[in-house]
């Protein structure tokens, strides 16, 4: 009798983990595909694959300045000089043929319509598998109490964003950024929530 308690409650676990495993995204397994990537992958790949043309384009002096800097800037009606991250990610957008999101400033990226996460949910497990390519994160400054950073997710690799940004290092580039360090989360893509 204890054999097939013992065995019930083995099938169990590896029965649970294995859930609990895709909402962690462990290493070898791939993350079940969502409605969004499965109904229409074509708009967020044409996304990621313009943001990911872009990685290498550098600042002219590293002051916000140099000719495809100063077009990302233009395109959401600034000059050089500016902060250019939030602007980065709109002209991708606009790249890709949407009129939306095209704004400077970053905390506007992140309007509650197309939110799915703010703060804490970020970190939960279960948000991760909203995660979908072409989704805005957004990093929180302390000193400016608010969103200072944004970017675009490339894809999630356990609990990491591996991602594609504007404005960092004074650079395109792909990062590596652990989701404990994610402030929130927006599809602009899939009609938000």
């Amino acid at each position: 009798m204890a054999t097939v308690y013992h065995l019930f409650f083995g099938v169990l676990f590896i029965t649970l983990c294995s859930i609990v495993g895709a909402g962690h995204h462990t290493v070898g397994m791939k993350r079940p595909l969502l409605w969004q990537e499965t109904k229409d992958n074509s708009l967020p790949q044409k996304i990621i694959d313009i943001a990911s043309g872009e990685i290498g384009v550098r600042e002219a002096t590293g002051n916000n300045d140099g000719k495809r800097v100063e077009e990302y800037l233009r395109y959401t009606n600034l000059g050089k000089g500016y902060a250019w991250c939030s602007a980065f990610v709109s002209w991708c957008f606009g790249q890709a043929g949407l009129q939306e999101p095209r704004n400077p400033w970053s905390p506007a990226l992140f309007p509650n319509a197309r939110t799915y996460c703010r703060g804490d949910a970020c970190r939960r497990p279960v948000t991760w598998l909203k995660i979908n390519p072409a989704d805005i994160f957004g990093i929180y400054g302390k000193s400016v109490r608010r969103i200072h950073h944004v970017g675009l997710v490339k894809s999630v690799q356990d609990s990491y964003l591996i991602t594609i940004e504007g404005n960092s290092n004074n650079r395109v580039e792909s990062r590596r950024r652990h989701l404990s360090t994610v402030y929130a989360l927006a599809n602009w893509v899939g009609g938000g929530k």
